[in-house]
């Protein structure tokens, strides 16, 4: 991601290689800073809102000053004009601060990875690795903070193995996330995602699938499944707010079909997007 833009709680924008955080940030010391990341299309962000609830009910979970949302959504205004109209991935981030120190926060603009279209256009290839069942509030289920150190040991670990995604898998075979996406499949016309009750985040854009999928002739079952039981679909695809909807064409080595519902739901996805 190239960066184009960045603003700062009490300094505005920035030059986006100068420092915006304190050393002693608790965020950078300890990782207690929550985080949402969205898509901007055509200058505007999707679901800004949404991300802004999760980013509140993150910030309390990690125990983290009261969100100011008024202040992330000036931010959010001064780094748009910067997409020139066009896409781009947005960042929020509310870090604690300094120990007794006033919390801070930052917009980050930047621009969608070319990858993610290449990738798009053939499929991604996965691989399942053991994840933890957040079951416990300690656990911190459906959070996003910035203690993401596992999840980007299990993106380096698929990339050693050769494939593009990892997916969380816990102890007893049953499908948990991506480590930055939920994770769908599909059986004739019902879509079957991991619950909610797993512990794992509550996507935005698993919520807006979940609303576009009986535009498009399809009902959305959610449970706990074994890995098996995605193995054994007839497609089966991720989703993300900047990585949108992304089929699967391999997991753990074991080919996929490429099915019509991953792509019937990214052009929804999109004409929804258009409409913002």
């Amino acid at each position: 991601m190239n960066v184009l833009a960045l603003a700062v709680t009490g300094r505005g924008l920035v030059d986006p290689t100068e420092p915006v955080i304190r050393a002693d940030d608790e965020g950078l010391l300890r990782g207690r800073a929550a985080f949402e990341t969205l898509r901007v299309y055509s200058g505007r962000p999707f679901r800004l809102e949404a991300h802004l609830d999760r980013l509140t009910g993150s910030a309390a979970s990690i125990g983290l000053p009261a969100l100011e949302r008024r202040r992330l959504q000036v931010l959010v205004g001064l780094v748009l004009p910067k997409a020139a109209g066009g896409d781009a991935s947005l960042r929020l981030v509310w870090t604690a601060g300094p120990t007794g120190s006033v919390p801070s926060a930052f917009a980050l603009l930047g621009t969608v990875p070319d990858w993610i279209e290449e990738t798009r256009a053939r499929g991604a290839t996965a691989v399942s690795l053991l994840g933890v069942r957040a079951s416990a509030p300690w656990l911190l289920p459906g959070v996003k903070s910035t203690s993401y150190a596992v999840n980007m040991a299990a993106e380096a670990e698929a990339r050693q193995r050769g494939v593009d995604e990892a997916l969380f898998v816990d102890a007893d075979g049953l499908v948990l996330e991506g480590t930055v996406t939920n994770v769908w499949w599909r059986k004739g016309k019902t879509l079957y995602t991991p619950t909610l009750e797993l512990g794992i985040l509550a996507g935005v854009t698993r919520a807006t699938l979940a609303e576009l999928a009986p535009e498009c002739g399809y009902r959305v079952e959610e449970g706990s499944y074994p890995l098996d039981d995605m193995l054994g679909a007839e497609e089966a695809f991720t989703s993300s707010s900047v990585r949108e909807v992304m089929p699967l064409v391999a997991v753990d080595g074991q080919t996929l079909d490429r099915g019509p519902a991953a792509d019937e739901l990214q052009a929804r996805l999109r004409e929804v997007a258009a409409k913002v």
